[in-house]
């Protein structure tokens, strides 16, 4: 394997154990967020995106080189010439199976290079949604909290207003029996 494709099934291999590590179900998104908010991650925040880009740009043309050369060696020419030599035709073969190798090795690169930024993003997004939503549970206590100060209030208002009806109306009836007497 030349330098280039073993530096490409490195970081595939890397990119696995990455992946493997972001979904271990004990670690919360809420854990996670606190890492990638560590110093150093704003420190290298900037070059991020730029770093992201050239990687999927640097895998997308290993992969169009991979397809080339599976395309290269599947194709009827190098059979053609190989049927006259058998150690030709295990030659071809065996650079056929090299081709396909690199070319699997780097579309699972790639494939797991968007899977790992798409991870990250939703744990970040879960771990935020996390914290929103403890904020509005604070909120929603204290506006329940509030709304039965209030009910209750109302419902001693309503009982002195009866009350007053009362004396008022016993009042009326008073005054109503003292003209009648």
């Amino acid at each position: 394997m030349t330098l280039q494709w073993t530096a490409v099934a490195f970081f595939l291999y890397a990119e696995i154990v990455l992946n493997l590590i972001l979904c271990i179900p004990f670690i919360s998104a809420h854990r996670w967020h606190l890492v990638f908010h560590w110093r150093i991650w704003s420190w290298l925040s900037p070059y991020w995106n730029k770093f992201f880009f050239a990687m999927i740009m640097a895998l997308v043309v290993l992969f169009c080189d991979a397809i080339r050369e599976v395309q290269k060696y599947s194709g009827p020419e190098p059979m053609h010439d190989a049927q006259a030599n058998p150690n030709l035709y295990d030659h071809v073969h065996m650079k056929l199976f090299r081709a396909q190798r690199n070319l699997y090795i780097c579309g699972f690169s790639l494939f797991l290079w968007l899977v790992m930024r798409r991870i990250v993003t939703l744990q970040n997004q879960i771990a935020e949604t996390s914290v929103n939503t403890a904020g509005l549970q604070a909120q929603m206590d204290n506006a329940f909290k509030t709304a039965e100060k209030h009910q209750e209030d109302n419902q001693i208002l309503k009982t002195v207003r009866i009350s007053r009806g009362c004396i008022q109306d016993f009042q009326e009836v008073s005054s109503m029996l003292a003209q009648i007497l």
